[in-house]
């Protein structure tokens, strides 16, 4: 019978093979859930937040720390200082998911969001080009370096250990709350970039963000990370990682539930890397073009004031931040693929008339058109942490996805601002950076067919996770009808 205890249940191992017992499942408790989902989540939020600031300050940054350079050559070189974090991020993801693999999720996640915080504050407190000189560039992009570092194991790390404690019929809503945090994250980073500028320039006239004002964003970071870390130090570790390691004691001999170092996991997982990539690709492209490079597009190429653009962005991605855990509910229902076919097909028809729009130069053409470029990013942001973890076994969750995640957002995702930037450079067509976003949607959309549905099936290499005793009885008693069971494929059942 399942233990009559309200807290986190994890199954005992047997040595033999054995059907799917009713004591096999993992019951989680809601408020360890829900101190899980916050824990988590609050990485994932300042990640964003430090995303925003220096997104909607990258014009302030390029005067700040490019002085004395060529304004559109010192452009490209603040957009590389966002980029170049990206440059380090698999490093990170292939470094702290392995490591996170073996010795937890949890003290790994206290590792990054403290490493985030520290960089995020010290480049609050750097000293400017006019002060030193352009060196600063130099320890601005090491700082941005670190932050990737650490983002590398923060996003791959939240989503693992999130997934892991999900109800299997509700992984994608809880997952996704995740996106919803990063969306508020960014919007709270925008917001405060606008508090700021208008506070500052009515107090301390327009020079006030150039003359300092634009370190407060930054500064904000600290007490956000000590608040984080506090949070993190609470947070059970992930009861499906715990049940895996005991396994892997036990000597089990199925592939799935041995824990790979990096080269195995490319070895053995590399059909589930190249489709994870196709579809961050698109991701991660259709993402930051509306969180990152939209504010310098609109201000640089629409002469769009950075004020409403900051506004009419936290308007944006605060409708967001409440549509992805809907759509979320309703993959959970009706599965990944068809969200995701939803997602391509949505970036190939709505993205050449947003950008019209943007080319009208009125306050309601600025919304409407962002609000047409955020659509399609809210359904793919619906899927990345569940369909990420639903990828890889548990034994190498975290490692793949590490490598998964932050490949495909390092190549593409992170450099979306630079590349459109220059394409429209190169082109002098203001609309490249909507070809650019739809050709990987089509890439997608290809991945689409060759995913496997995951949608309310257990983890790989797990056991069904439920919400309670009476669940896990129900679905032990129905196995033999249940096709989203598949015992060969759990922890604790070895082939004979």
């Amino acid at each position: 019978m399942v233990s009559e205890s309200s807290k986190l249940q994890r199954p005992a191992l047997p040595k033999t093979t054995r059907r799917l017992r009713a004591d096999d499942c993992i019951v989680v408790d809601k408020e360890e859930l829900r101190r899980a989902q916050f824990g988590a989540g609050i990485g994932n939020f300042i990640e964003w937040y430090d995303i925003g600031v220096y997104g909607y300050l990258a014009v302030t940054m390029t005067a700040v720390f490019t002085e004395g350079m060529d304004q559109t050559m010192g452009l490209l070189v603040t957009l590389l200082g966002f980029a170049v974090s990206f440059v380090v991020r698999p490093l990170g993801g292939m470094i702290l998911g392995p490591i996170g693999d073996k010795i937890g999720r949890r003290k790994v996640m206290f590792f990054t969001i403290a490493l985030m915080a520290a960089a995020t504050t010290l480049i609050g407190l750097l000293p400017t080009a006019g002060q030193v000189g352009l060196w600063v560039i130099i320890p601005l992009y090491l700082l941005k370096m670190m932050q990737g570092f650490s983002t590398g194991g923060e996003y791959s790390g939240a989503a693992t250990y999130v997934a892991e404690f999900s109800p299997d019929n509700r992984r994608g809503f809880m997952t996704a709350l995740l996106n919803s945090g990063s969306m508020l994250g960014f919007a709270a980073g925008a917001a405060v970039v606008a508090a700021t500028t208008m506070l500052t320039t009515s107090a301390w006239g327009e020079s006030a963000m150039l003359d300092g004002g634009w370190r407060i964003p930054f500064l904000v970071a600290l007490p956000l990370g000590i608040v984080a870390i506090m949070l993190r130090h609470r947070i059970p570790e992930s009861p499906s990682f715990e049940a895996a390691q005991e396994l892997s004691e036990e000597g089990d001999v199925n592939p799935i539930f041995i824990r790979h170092n990096l080269p195995n996991i490319l070895r053995h997982y590399w059909p589930q890397i190249l489709i994870g990539c196709a579809l961050i690709a698109a991701d991660g492209t259709s993402s930051y073009m509306l969180t990152s490079y939209m504010p310098t597009y609109l201000e640089a190429e629409i002469g769009s004031p950075a004020v409403h653009t900051a506004v009419a962005a936290v308007a944006v991605l605060v409708v967001q931040a409440i549509l992805i855990p809907i759509i979320a509910i309703w993959s959970d229902k009706i599965g990944r693929r068809p969200i995701y076919v939803m997602a391509t097909i949505g970036n190939l028809v709505l993205l050449v008339p947003a950008f019209a729009l943007m080319h009208v130069g009125e306050l309601w053409s600025l919304y409407v058109s962002l609000a047409l470029v955020m659509l399609p990013s809210a359904f793919f942001l619906a899927l990345t942490g569940s369909v990420m973890s639903e990828l890889f076994p548990t034994a190498s969750r975290y490692g793949g996805v590490g490598v998964t995640h932050n490949l495909a957002i390092s190549i593409f995702g992170g450099t979306t601002p630079l590349v459109s930037q220059i394409l429209v450079n190169v082109t002098g067509d203001h609309f490249a950076p909507a070809y650019y976003i739809m050709f990987f949607s089509v890439v997608a959309l290809v991945a689409t067919f060759k995913l496997r549905e995951t949608a309310a099936r257990p983890l790989l290499g797990s056991v069904p996770v439920v919400r309670s005793k009476e669940e896990a009885e129900a679905l032990a008693n129905g196995q033999d009808s249940n096709e989203h069971l598949d015992t060969s494929m759990m922890m604790l059942v070895t082939r004979r």
